[in-house]
């Protein structure tokens, strides 16, 4: 039987998302390294063969797309360094804008799951477009977690300083969620005891886009992009800093993309900041009241996506008291949380495998702490340690920093 290839896919593929399908040859390492393969019915190789044959449909009306955790471990593995994630993202948008959005969950195919969980995501996505943020709650409550900041840690021009040193994009998930508050709490004290003077842009911060990027709707996060880009540029402060490593992406890599020009500003991550203050002496670090062994968990968008390995790691070795271990599998080959790619809306059960296996690796090394340097991933790790009873602290690199100040 003769198989006749569709190459509009493949073209379509490739002009949004650059990514030359044809390349992959079915060598299957995609798939050997991918967290959540067991739950897809299409492993990544085959949805690079499925875009080769032109199988739309196919692909479109599954929920593996869904599954995917978009941590680019298969770009880790790839000879040709291919990224299944980005042509799961093109997908999403399709099927979200073209399908769901346009025609109703009937349009998605007969699956339940599949029907259930998109469904969740055009919820989420309705949130942040009326409120500004993943929570729904009222984007004017940005700065609750300002509230438990002692006087001499809170900056006088918290709220839009063009002569601060430091703009700080806080994040929905720090922002929004009580779990969370200790990582900007954290890194607010560290800055001043640092003698950093930063701002942030109040409630005028808004979703960084990113859970819109990856629910397959991308086209209305392009409000939020620019409304943060023209805050950002009317404040006038040089540096942007994210503790976020989703935020960080988005700002670094997904912006200029989208907008298709230079921001104007220079964008960090929080971890790079520290570590520049503890290597040039504003942060005198001291022995912890616990001491032990500590590991550091990469977070997929921050370690893998953007190649911030080696700052995090040299906080983490310069702080007293501590034996600094790497897990089995660190650095570009480290595992996913599980918390990425929207999959705690789509299917959280699965989030909750996925996390078991890091924090059963963080035991093997016998960590009395495990530092990541993500809200997210401190989220999702913190609950697996409960859920699996390991007795092991998960923490964020600006709370354990703040751990070791004098």
């Amino acid at each position: 039987m003769a198989i006749t290839l569709h190459t509009d896919m493949a073209k379509f593929i490739r002009e949004e998302c650059g990514e030359n399908v044809y390349l992959c040859y079915q060598c299957e390492r995609c798939s050997s390294g991918c967290p959540t393969v067991p739950a897809m019915q299409y492993r990544p190789a085959q949805m690079m063969r499925m875009a080769q044959f032109g199988l739309e449909d196919m692909l479109a009306s599954d929920a593996s797309i869904w599954r995917c955790l978009g941590c680019d471990t298969c770009t880790a593995h790839c000879p040709h360094n291919l990224s299944v994630r980005r042509l799961v993202e093109v997908m999403r948008q399709h099927v979200m804008q073209e399908r769901y959005l346009a025609k109703g969950v009937d349009a998605l195919g007969e699956g339940e799951d599949l029907q259930r969980g998109v469904r969740a995501l055009g919820m989420m996505g309705e949130r942040i477009s009326t409120h500004y943020n993943v929570s729904g709650e009222d984007n004017a409550a940005r700065l609750a977690w300002t509230d438990n900041l002692a006087p001499e840690d809170r900056p006088k021009g918290l709220v839009g300083d063009g002569e601060a040193d430091l703009a700080y994009f806080v994040g929905c998930v720090s922002a929004m969620f009580p779990m969370s508050y200790g990582i900007p709490q954290s890194f607010a004290t560290v800055l001043s005891r640092a003698g950093v003077h930063f701002t942030t842009l109040g409630s005028d911060e808004q979703c960084c886009g990113y859970p819109l990027l990856m629910a397959g709707q991308l086209r209305q996060a392009e409000d939020l992009i620019r409304h943060n880009l023209e805050r950002m540029r009317s404040l006038g402060v040089p540096r942007v800093v994210a503790t976020c490593p989703s935020c960080y992406h988005m700002w670094h890599h997904t912006y200029p993309e989208i907008l298709g020009e230079p921001l104007g500003v220079e964008v960090v991550h929080a971890v790079e900041v520290l570590r520049d203050l503890v290597v040039e002496g504003q942060l005198e670090l001291t022995e912890p009241r616990r001491t032990g062994v500590v590991t550091y968990h990469d977070p997929c968008d921050l370690g893998r996506k953007s190649g911030i390995f080696d700052a995090p790691r040299e906080v983490l070795r310069r702080v007293p008291g501590y034996t600094f271990v790497e897990m089995q599998h660190s650095r570009e080959h480290a595992l996913c949380c599980g918390g990425g790619g929207n999959l705690e809306t789509f299917d959280p059960d699965l989030v909750e495998e996925v996390a078991a296996q890091r924090i059963a690796q963080a035991a093997e090394v016998e960590a009395k702490v495990l530092v990541s340097a993500c809200p997210q991933c401190v989220r999702t790790l913190s609950k697996a340690a409960r859920a699996q009873r390991v007795r092991i602290r998960v923490l964020d690199l600006t709370q354990f920093v703040e751990m070791a100040l004098p």
